[in-house]
């Protein structure tokens, strides 16, 4: 059943390359029966959304499926990768005769190409939910005749093979649905449950494959937990087989990646202590380090990062199950070093679970760091536990007193 088509193409062009000749490798995974990954990897990219970095590339999957007698694809491809979706449909199916192009999200990684396959499929209606079409027209024009909207508990027949709806409202846009494919279980979650990383094309293959799902979860998805949680109830009992992201690999074992975002849409978190922190003239780091031993004496897991060296990823990805966060803030013209800030307000937004928190910092001439902090973090949930500024390096009193704000912590954190 999970056959892989590998696909050989020699194309000869008769315009002006017509002396290039090139041979086009695809691997086209048959995820089901009838079932193709049609998407494309996208190798070398670095950084998504020019914020959130990629240190093993993306995927943009899109799916065909193909009844007895009707075809859809599900999603499209990010800008640039229009044309290697049209070899790959072209080769199990015939794209000109496409019946539906569904959208689970409006977002260009997964939509860029709704013109693109509109146009070389004349007879295609586009599928997707009322703020769908609301959305899909912020960037494309789309004919009102060929737009199908569906709802909740919607269906389409391909013959054989029914695509049922499921609306995921944030999720983390608005108008994001999942389609789900009763006849061989299968369901296209788009965003959810995905992973940024262009290995593997199943599951089974990458054993790191749930932190960089984690990392993920963390960049885009925490925030929305609540939706995430509804999400998760409407799906329990649909018997699922194959879980299709639009970012990474397709889930062979569901429970791989359900189990673990049952427990993160639900906020349980570890005996974890994150530590962020920048550093200028080694004060903050040196209060830094004196909460982390303190901390690792009292059984906490710790884990630091410097903000001035470390991958904004891995600090998204910890904060999903961290009972509390550290911030090392020293000051700069009045407020938070511009780093600390960024790390603050990246706290803030995505809204982590954990429950306690902690601000040290240092400053030379004028303070005004610990203040900001507070005020940024006061509509959390957080409680700070203890704070602590010093001007100039810290003496041995403050260095102790960090010490009982750590124990203090620590305390907190196994009640």
């Amino acid at each position: 059943m999970y056959r892989i088509l590998v696909h050989f193409i020699l194309r000869v062009n008769d315009s002006e390359e017509s002396w290039r000749k090139s041979m086009e490798i695809y691997n086209i995974p048959e995820i089901a029966r009838n079932v193709f990954g049609v998407g494309s990897k996208d190798w070398n990219r670095r950084i998504f959304d020019s914020l959130i970095p990629l240190p093993e590339g993306t995927s943009y999957n899109s799916y065909l499926v193909k009844g007895e007698k009707k075809t859809a694809l599900i999603d499209t491809v990010n800008p640039g990768f229009e044309e290697e979706l049209e070899a790959k449909i072209n080769m199990v199916s015939d794209l000109k005769k496409l019946d539906y192009l569904i959208m689970n999200h409006a977002e260009p990684d997964h939509a860029n190409a709704i013109r693109f396959i509109l146009e070389k499929a004349p007879e295609a209606l586009f599928v997707t939910t009322k703020k769908g079409v609301k959305m899909a027209k912020l960037y494309h024009e789309l004919p009102e005749a060929r737009i199908k909207i569906v709802a909740e508990g919607d269906s389409l027949d391909l013959g054989g093979k029914t695509l049922r709806f499921i609306e995921a409202p944030w999720l983390h846009w608005p108008e994001t649905m999942f389609t789900y494919l009763p006849e061989d279980k299968v369901l296209f979650s788009c965003d959810f449950f995905g992973a940024h990383t262009a290995q593997g094309v199943y599951d089974e293959e990458i054993e790191e494959l749930v932190s960089l799902a984690k990392r993920y979860y963390g960049e885009i998805m925490m925030p929305f937990g609540k939706m995430g949680a509804r999400a998760l109830e409407k799906i329990k009992d649909l018997g699922i087989e194959i879980i299709a992201p639009s970012h990474g690999p397709i889930y062979k074992n569901p429970k791989r990646i359900l189990d673990p975002y049952e427990k993160w849409t639900q906020g349980k978190t570890e005996n974890k202590a994150l530590i962020v922190y920048v550093s200028m003239w080694g004060s903050t780091r040196e209060m830094i380090r004196t909460i982390a031993e303190t901390l690792l004496k009292e059984g906490v897991d710790v884990r630091m990062y410097d903000l001035v060296a470390s991958d904004i990823g891995d600090v998204a990805r910890e904060l999903v199950d961290s009972r509390s966060i550290v911030l090392g803030a020293p000051t700069v013209l009045g407020g938070m070093h511009p780093l600390a800030l960024y790390g603050t307000y990246l706290v803030k937004a995505l809204n982590p679970p954990a429950k306690y928190g902690v601000v040290l910092g240092s400053f030379g001439w004028g303070g005004g760091a610990l203040k900001q902090a507070g005020e940024l973090l006061a509509p959390s949930k957080i409680e700070i536990v203890g704070t602590l500024q010093v001007q100039g390096r810290a003496s041995r009193e403050k260095l102790k007193k960090v010490e009982e704000i750590g124990r203090e912590l620590a305390r907190k954190m196994k009640t």
